[in-house]
């Protein structure tokens, strides 16, 4: 029976002082989910940031000892390519244009929903310059076999189901392979697109991302031994 993967969460640092704040968006970040870290100042972000590497953080514009705006030039010394989202109950919009010139990607007026700051969330992952590279030479990219948060915001943040189209998918991705080789082997271009094309709709609804950017290349460079190299790789990934 094919084990379902094990899927890396991402790690997120929220920087809040006041406590119910910090509470609804500690638990609306989890159901992701996600590992939330906190902090409560900017001595404690400082401490926290640099002592592990975070996928986001989330800011609060005004703390006991400093500002957010600090506290993000502070942090990007070291980790300049973490993207960053401000929090704030100021619906000033000249004060969220400086923010984003300070180097947050999005700021968030408090009070907010559940589903606005997820969406927040989501869009500032796949914006980052970690999460928008997807070159063929990137080691790192390309050991990230799964995308959990898209693949948990497309199916409404349904772990459940979204284990079950894993299974389904894992399952039939060894006759997938061997069709597209197949293809390859007799230079049938027709086969190798249709093929990848179907399994290229079927990695974004599970969330294979290191396969569906295997499978772009393959499909844009059919010819490219480089191409079938990555696309072969990214499936034994998967598989073993």
């Amino acid at each position: 029976m094919q084990m379902t993967p094990r899927v890396p969460v991402p790690r997120f640092l929220l920087v809040e002082d006041d406590t119910i704040s910090r509470g609804f968006f500690k638990a609306a970040l989890e159901t992701l989910p996600a590992q939330v870290d906190t902090a409560d100042s900017l001595a404690s972000a400082m401490d926290r940031g640099l002592a592990g590497l975070h996928d986001l953080w989330l800011i609060d514009v005004n703390l006991p000892d400093g500002n957010g705006a600090e506290l993000l030039h502070a942090l990007r010394r070291s980790r300049p390519d973490t993207p960053a989202l401000a929090h704030t109950a100021d619906g000033d919009t000249s004060i969220h244009a400086r923010l984003r010139d300070a180097g947050f990607s999005d700021t968030l007026v408090k009070p907010l929903s559940r589903e606005q700051l997820l969406k927040a969330v989501r869009r500032a992952l796949v914006n980052s310059p970690g999460g928008a590279q997807a070159s063929a030479d990137s080691s790192d990219v390309d050991r990230e076999d799964w995308d959990e948060i898209t693949a948990l915001a497309a199916l409404n943040g349904q772990r459940n189901h979204l284990i079950a189209l894993r299974e389904l998918f894992l399952a039939e991705l060894p006759g997938v392979r061997d069709a597209v080789a197949q293809a390859v082997l007799q230079h049938d271009l027709g086969t190798l697109k249709g093929q990848l094309h179907r399994l290229q709709a079927s990695c974004g609804f599970v969330g294979a991302a290191r396969l569906a950017r295997a499978v772009r290349q393959l499909h844009q460079a059919p010819e490219s031994n480089g191409a079938h190299t990555q696309f072969r790789a990214a499936v034994d990934s998967l598989l073993h």
